[in-house]
């Protein structure tokens, strides 16, 4: 079986995997619970927020893709098994049940306010190990914080 050689060295690959080995995690989680906020949403403001969830999924699906295909080129495999998903994931899980449009809202703030915490982590940690992955993180970090902000003025 083939590997991919990385360009990195191992302490800096080792690094630089863990961080994307994170943002994947909370990606993939994050594009569940945004989903699932979606389908059981119910309120007044229905339609604007049902609507912005998706603008929620639809980045963290790119995203994670983004970020596996970057773990590979550095010769990392990702692991986004529903099984390494529930087991490490940090965000705090909705309730079920239908979920009113301001407790979305809010929860949703929330969330993403959390992931960008961790992304900023992942942003410092990469400065020195590898750039490309830190261009890749502030990116998804930027598009996280244009939808915290746009959720936030919802409140």
């Amino acid at each position: 079986m083939a590997a991919v050689k990385s360009p990195l060295s191992e302490a800096a690959q080792k690094v630089t995997g863990e961080a994307l080995q994170g943002a994947l995690v909370d990606l993939v989680d994050l594009a569940l619970y945004a989903k699932q906020a979606h389908w059981n949403l119910v309120g007044p403001r229905f339609k604007v927020v049902h609507e912005h969830l998706d603008e929620i999924v639809d980045l963290a699906r790119q995203a994670q893709d983004d970020v596996a295909e970057r773990a590979v080129a550095i010769g990392v495999n990702p692991d986004g098994r529903s099984r390494t998903i529930a087991d490490r994931t940090r965000l705090q899980q909705l309730e079920s049940g239908y979920l009113d449009d301001d407790k979305v809202v809010a929860a949703v703030t929330g969330t993403l306010f959390e992931i960008i915490a961790r992304f900023r982590e992942r942003i410092a940690a990469t400065d020195e190990p590898d750039p490309v992955t830190q261009d890749l993180l502030i990116g998804i970090t930027a598009d996280l914080e244009k939808q915290h902000w746009m959720f936030q003025a919802q409140s």
